[in-house]
């Protein structure tokens, strides 16, 4: 293996979201040892730049592939505005919803939401902004909105299920595994240089794909299940323990 790529939340961070000590430490000797780290993550580059700082990933897949960071270019993989525009139409009128646009300009939500420091908006299904439309976040008090959310889609649009609650609808381009592919033609290496360490659905097509799957105890079954090997728990340094003991 040439290429360590990690997801982040429930996999290389801790429930805390904290790094340990002992993994930045497994991370500097791969940086030492001249193995390429890279991380495929939903969450926007402004939420991790903690973490890329100690780390220095040399590329970033963020927002499940809708921004994909590279070491001499960006790639935007956006949602057509006319087609935000007809979804947040339908899903809109779903009782309780809490939705939320990420663009370019930010995240902009229909309720506080602090931890994401979001900006309110109180006009939807106008689109907050004329920046790029990188995800749609839905979620409710009922954990039955799904089947209502699909219908909501439109043909160049798809939905996942994060942590089992968070619905995320993104352009069919967008997808970690696509990243990923990005990513790697970047730096030159092959599909199967690469081993990538993954915990949720958005991480299948990656632990499948890739030269090395391996999956963290803490994983949903449907990740388990493809993996070539499963490590211990995010909380207990799973990836690094992995890293230390098959990699270095």
């Amino acid at each position: 293996m040439k290429a360590i790529i990690t997801d982040l939340d429930r996999t290389l961070l801790r429930t805390d979201k904290t790094v340990s000590e002992y993994t930045y430490t497994v991370l500097k000797k791969c940086h030492d040892r001249g193995l390429i780290l890279m991380a495929a993550t939903a969450r926007p580059e402004r939420a991790i730049l903690t973490y890329h700082n100690r780390i220095n990933f040399k590329a970033i897949t963020t927002l499940n592939g809708a921004r994909i960071i590279l070491p001499h270019k960006i790639i935007e993989n956006g949602i057509l505005p006319s087609s935000a525009e007809n979804i947040l139409n339908k899903v809109i009128m779903i009782p309780d919803i809490v939705l939320s646009l990420e663009t370019g300009n930010g995240i902009f939500s229909n309720v506080p939401i602090p931890e994401w420091n979001a900006t309110v908006f109180s006009e939807f299904p106008t689109l907050p902004t004329e920046s790029i439309i990188y995800k749609i976040l839905l979620s409710s008090k009922d954990d039955n909105i799904q089947q209502e959310v699909k219908k909501a889609l439109t043909a160049d649009t798809y939905m996942t299920v994060a942590e089992g609650k968070l619905i995320q609808i993104m352009s069919t381009a967008t997808t970690k595994w696509n990243g990923i592919k990005a990513m790697l033609k970047a730096v030159g290496l092959k599909q199967n240089e690469a081993v990538y360490f993954g915990d949720d659905n958005d991480d299948i097509e990656a632990i499948k794909n890739c030269g090395m799957g391996v999956a963290v105890s803490n994983a949903i079954d449907e990740v388990l299940d493809v993996a070539d090997f499963i490590t211990e728990s995010n909380d207990l340094d799973g990836v690094a323990r992995y890293i230390e003991k098959n990699l270095l």
